[in-house]
């Protein structure tokens, strides 16, 4: 249990070093500069260029080996809303997607969220076939209105914000 820990405290002092929150570099959001989203093991690194992007990219890199962090480059995958040239860190070539998933959720160069949709509407049948025998019984009440609200139409509308 200890080494997820050391992990996550020593990520936390790598991205605190890198002193990205100072950097100009990251895309405005609500007057706001964002160049950085973390989550479990993961970094998401945001830029408005590719300039920029490498620029933070290799501040992570510096900063995790004076911890004897290693960047992995097999792992680390670039997108782009435009063109992309290759990539390279260290004569490493990184992969470009068209797509990753971040926080459950499908991100995608376009911004396509076309997927996501199907999807809820996909777990939405699903949750009213999971009470489908509770609806058939004769009986229209009140509850079963009530069920249908608690159950079916949460799952379907998750996130829905994001969909905009």
């Amino acid at each position: 249990m200890l080494s997820p820990c050391l992990f996550n405290l020593y990520a936390e002092y790598t991205m605190r070093n890198t002193r990205l929150v100072e950097a100009q570099a990251g895309i405005k959001i609500a007057r706001r500069n964002i160049n950085n989203l973390g989550y479990a093991d993961n970094t998401t690194l945001m830029a408005e260029s590719e300039e920029e992007l490498k620029s933070l990219l290799m501040k992570v890199k510096e900063e995790s080996e004076k911890v004897a962090l290693k960047l992995n480059t097999e792992k680390t995958k670039i997108m782009a809303s435009g063109p992309i040239t290759s990539w390279q860190i260290d004569a490493e070539t990184m992969e470009t997607v068209r797509d990753f998933i971040f926080w459950a959720s499908k991100i995608t160069a376009d911004g396509d969220c076309s997927h996501k949709i199907k999807r809820h509407l996909l777990l939405g049948k699903k949750a009213m076939t999971n009470i489908d025998s509770i609806l058939k019984s004769r009986d229209v009440t009140l509850p079963k209105v009530h069920l249908v609200n608690a159950i079916v139409c949460p799952v379907v509308i998750y996130g829905c914000k994001s969909w905009l």
